[in-house]
């Protein structure tokens, strides 16, 4: 039986791919290698795979919100679960281009739930986002939080994707798990986030933009926390037994926070990313841009105590080892 795993040239799926094929899993990946970002460094984290596993390692490329191909993708593989990480991701790219986000994160997750559906899998894990609380000011947020109020588009789909979700949990019997995610960063990041745009420019003697006037917070997670949450969701599927689960529903369907547990103020995330690259950062001070929150901390109670999902990296240890890799990586 094999795992699908859908985004599997991305910044997660890469690493989920690389924990489950090291512990001698049979996965099957699926990416579109689009130029949201820079396609290279998903051709580099696909030949990092390869690398270590060889033929193992398999990727075919299609968008998964073409059902045609992704059926075809699939056809005579016994999948037996899903972990779907393949997105468009980033809140502020939701404002200038809509309908990527429709595309993917509407259309894709009900051809992956289609497919999951039609398979019979055994169980379905999904990306949400710690976006879908939106403008909530309680901290830390809980997964019983209401969450009816996104600010922006990319929120709206995440949101979407877990209410379509719990629909085909409920008639369908389908088990799932939801993983709101927690600001994740780390080797192999996206170029799109704070810690490669800041290493970036530090290194290169430019400005960095620090938006909210640097009293911003985010619950910073490091990968390879976040790699071993969704394999310990990956191996725990919800039964379905009629209990409410974590999220409320009563169908198999879970819906957990994935975070560090930890909300950091921007400027020590920039303090402690000066230390590791050895030079201060030339600080341009930005208001708060549309879609942004001030402020996000998880609640990770319910995994921890599903799961056992317990994050042992601080941003002291996580952002110095992203350094070091992004040194290698760009060779400065």
């Amino acid at each position: 039986m094999a795992t699908l795993v859908t985004g599997m040239a991305g910044f997660i799926g890469m690493a989920v791919a690389e924990r489950l094929l090291a512990r001698g899993e049979r996965v099957i990946g699926i990416d579109s290698f689009n130029d949201y970002y820079d396609p290279q460094l998903k051709e580099d984290r696909f030949a990092h795979l390869t690398r270590r596993f060889g033929e193992r390692a398999i990727c075919h490329r299609l968008d998964f919100a073409d059902m045609d191909a992704l059926t075809a993708a699939v056809a005579g593989e016994d999948v037996d679960r899903i972990i779907h990480l393949g997105a468009q991701a980033g809140v502020r790219y939701s404002l200038q281009n809509p309908h990527a986000y429709v595309r993917s994160n509407l259309m894709g997750h009900v051809n992956v739930l289609e497919l999951a559906r039609h398979r019979g899998v055994h169980h379905l894990v999904y990306a949400s986002s710690s976006s879908v609380y939106g403008g909530n000011t309680t901290l830390p947020f809980r997964v019983e939080d209401r969450v009816d109020h996104p600010v922006s588009l990319y929120a709206a789909t995440k949101r979407a994707d877990e209410l379509m979700s719990e629909t085909y949990a409920h008639l369908y019997r389908l088990p799932q798990t939801g993983l709101r995610f927690f600001t994740v960063y780390g080797p192999w990041g996206r170029p799109d986030m704070a810690p490669w745009l800041f290493t970036d420019a530090i290194l290169s003697g430019r400005p960095i933009k620090v938006f909210g006037e640097g009293r911003m917070q985010r619950d910073f997670t490091y990968i390879d926390d976040i790699v071993s949450g969704v394999v310990a969701a990956h191996d725990n599927p919800p039964p379905d037994d009629d209990a409410a689960k974590a999220g409320g529903s009563h169908a198999p369907h879970r819906l957990y926070n994935i975070g560090n547990n930890r909300a950091e103020e921007l400027g020590r995330f920039i303090a402690v990313l000066e230390a590791a690259c050895g030079r201060a950062a030339v600080k341009d001070y930005q208001p708060m841009q549309p879609g942004d929150v001030r402020a996000t901390y998880a609640d990770i109670d319910a995994i921890r105590g599903d799961l056992g999902y317990a994050p042992t990296t601080p941003i002291d240890t996580g952002l110095p080892a992203f350094v070091d890799w992004f040194r290698g990586y760009r060779r400065v």
